[in-house]
């Protein structure tokens, strides 16, 4: 077991496990773009939280994929577990909103809500402006929509961030 946990304590300080993580959240994104302009399906307020978190997943690892040192691990690390978690609950959040028994209360904004110093939506309004409705779920793959599949995608990066930063504790190393 002590073996396991060294293997993937070790396995954070390899900067191709960081690239891993970049390119599976960058792949991510690439596809959100394609079901935008591909497909044509508009992205919702919730859609373009959920991107704005993906995008922190991806800004996070390639920190370390551009400078692997103790430091940029730790940002990577604190950036991915945010990301990752404040996926989840806005997928989940959207989830919801999607089975509500009563839709017409199940309703979310039209303009994003970020900062006022981080207007992505005036910026970047090709990837980051929301067009679409938060109730419509017609994209279905194995009978789960997109919100569904963000859970499960967002679940699945938060479990691996947990898998090695408890390894990363349990080897007590530092980032």
């Amino acid at each position: 077991m002590r073996g396991i946990i060294h293997s993937i304590s070790q396995w954070a300080e390899h900067k191709s496990s960081w690239l891993v993580l970049f390119a599976t959240s960058l792949a991510l994104e690439i596809a959100a773009l394609y079901f935008q302009y591909g497909m044509g399906l508009k992205p919702c307020i919730m859609c373009i939280y959920q991107r704005t978190a993906m995008y922190g997943i991806v800004l996070s690892a390639l920190i370390v994929v551009i400078k692997n040192n103790g430091f940029t691990r730790m940002l990577g690390f604190a950036g991915w577990a945010v990301a990752a978690g404040w996926g989840f609950l806005i997928a989940k959040e959207h989830v919801g909103i999607l089975n509500a028994a009563n839709p017409f209360f199940a309703s979310c904004e039209i303009v994003p809500n970020f900062p006022s110093w981080l207007q992505l939506h005036e910026w970047l309004p090709a990837v980051f402006a929301a067009e679409g409705d938060c109730l419509e779920d017609s994209w279905q793959f194995l009978s789960m929509g997109m919100a569904e599949w963000m859970q499960i995608i967002f679940a699945a990066y938060f479990a691996v961030f947990a898998i090695v930063f408890a390894c990363r504790l349990l080897d007590k190393k530092p980032f």
